[in-house]
């Protein structure tokens, strides 16, 4: 009994010692978080249900009194910021610390699938490589741009012919009825046809896709979202009928695109080599059938419809409210885009057609105040208001408060925007001019500052897409046309969906500006 004794005695010291230790342990973590500094606590996530409607106001009025803050929420942190210094600590100089993660993936991948908008990792680089490939390419741009120019000419005679018939037109409808016809081709190859009346699946498969993304939206509000799918039940009944709709539409696109370039390919067929991104995909997909099933070219192409049809008309839609609210600026464009169309190279055009196709790329560069009143647009009314990062492991972040592990931090863009200390005393103002320099060049700001298409890493591949698309559309429809408010005094607001759009539409009133008769009569 004796000689365990000492091995009684060593035990009882190695324990108190191992005691010591984690009460020691314990003090110094204990002691770390009372030194933790957090964001102030602005409100909580039910806060935002109540300021639903308006919600992106709710949080400027926020932001107003705290660069960055909390919003209590119930099962995690939720940190708001329109910092820039902690937008590019956030989206680039720790980049890997944050991503997508578990929130935007769960809450959206019901649609979005494994698309590049939601996915981290191995998944986001291999989509990120064969994206910035394609958008690189010469192929799709000359094929985007004639698709683009075509379809600003389809536009253009359906306003003339609201203009003939004295008709209110909803701008932003006929906008998004364009821009989807313009992505899809490009996307599938496959005209729609949304301007001028799709057949009864085009339609339902639009619907189905539009009313997804309110749904979707109503899901980052809604804390029990999750149980009302596991039932089947309101607002997620609808949602799963619509996702429905969806794949079933794309699924079939695919299967009959796939078919098609199988045939070529056989046959040995030179066009082949198709400029339209599905096609483009498929062929990849030959190289590595493995990892690159229907349902994931499913996810990519999809991501790239959704955020192509949506941002781009939901742009210009605000674009043509500025210009009616401003129309010393429309005039000005109006005349750059004459002097850089018809009087450069393109000559005195006969038609609408002719006019979009001597849009040339010279032409489009030289369309610096257009491109400053487009983003300028894009400052004041984002086309994605909100974006959300899942933080990876605890930090502090460079305005000296912590974030930890699993918590959300949300930057703001359209909130960013309204930020007298970003952009001066007149930051709710709309003025092109803060984008072009002495020699009337567009000048561009950091983009940790104008967020409106994300930086770092992420940042948005497909953003001089955009911009050119944009340009050909509003060049040609303001160089045909003068808009106006057909109602003045009617409120114009947005409605609270992932992506910024007009709610109830824009309701305008076009003219016709003089010099454009002789083309109007022949077409």
């Amino acid at each position: 009994m004796e000689s365990f004794l000492p091995l009684l005695a060593a035990a009882a010291v190695t324990a108190a010692g191992a005691l010591i230790l984690v009460a020691a342990a314990a003090a110094a973590w204990n002691r770390n978080q009372l030194r933790r500094r957090y964001h102030p606590v602005a409100g909580t996530i039910f806060h935002q249900v109540l300021h639903f409607s308006r919600l992106h106001d709710y949080h400027t009025e926020l932001s107003r009194r705290h660069k960055t803050y909390r919003l209590f929420a119930p099962f995690t942190g939720e940190v708001y910021t329109c910092d820039p210094a902690v937008v590019e600590h956030i989206v680039l100089t720790h980049f890997h610390n944050y991503g997508k993660g578990w929130y935007s993936h769960d809450t959206t991948t019901d649609l979005m699938g494994d698309g590049i908008f939601v996915v981290d990792g191995d998944k986001w680089r291999h989509q990120r490589k064969l994206a910035s490939y394609e958008f690189s390419t010469r192929a799709l741009r000359d094929y985007s741009g004639t698709v683009f120019k075509k379809n600003a000419a389809k536009l253009a005679r359906g306003i003339c012919e609201a203009v003939n018939a004295q008709q209110v037109i909803d701008i932003q409808d006929w906008l998004m009825k364009s821009t989807m016809d313009s992505i899809f081709e490009v996307a599938f190859g496959i005209e729609l046809n949304c301007l001028q009346g799709s057949n009864e699946d085009d339609s339902q498969f639009v619907r189905a896709l539009n009313e997804s993304s309110v749904l979707l939206m109503w899901r980052f509000m809604n804390p029990l979202w999750k149980m009302m799918r596991w039932f089947n039940v309101g607002s997620e009944a609808k949602l799963r009928h619509n996702i429905r709709v969806v794949d079933q539409y794309i699924y079939r696109l695919i299967h009959t695109k796939n078919d098609q370039v199988s045939t070529r390919h056989n046959r040995e067929d030179s066009s082949v080599e198709k400029e339209d991104m599905l096609s483009r995909f498929l062929l990849e997909r030959e190289k590595d059938p493995k990892n690159m099933s229907y349902q994931y070219l499913r996810d990519i192409v999809l991501s790239f419809v959704i955020a192509g049809k949506d941002t781009t008309a939901g742009t210009l839609a605000w674009f043509f409210y500025m210009l009616c609210k401003h129309p010393s600026v429309q005039s000005r464009i109006a005349e750059e885009v004459a002097e850089a169309v018809v009087d450069g190279d393109g000559g005195t055009p006969s038609s609408f057609g002719e006019f979009a196709d001597n849009i040339t790329e010279k032409a489009l560069a030289k369309m610096q105040y257009l491109h400053a009143a487009l983003s300028e647009t894009l400052r004041l009314y984002p086309a994605v208001p909100q974006d959300s990062k899942v933080c990876f492991s605890d930090e502090t972040l460079p305005d000296g408060f912590d974030v930890k592990r699993g918590e959300i931090i949300t930057y703001q863009p359209y909130v960013m925007g309204r930020m007298t200390y970003i952009w001066g005393e007149d930051a709710e103002v709309f003025r092109p001019e803060r984008w072009l320099n002495a020699d009337g060049i567009f000048s561009p700001e950091s983009p940790f500052k104008f967020t409106a298409f994300q930086a770092g890493p992420r940042i948005c591949l497909g953003k001089e897409f955009a911009y050119r698309q944009m340009k050909i559309f509003a060049a040609t429809l303001v160089y045909f046309f003068m808009f106006k408010l057909s109602d003045e005094t009617k409120a114009v607001n947005y409605r609270t969906m992932l992506t910024l759009h007009i709610d109830q539409g824009l309701h305008l009133r076009a003219g016709l500006r003089q010099h454009n008769a002789p083309i109007v009569a022949l077409e």
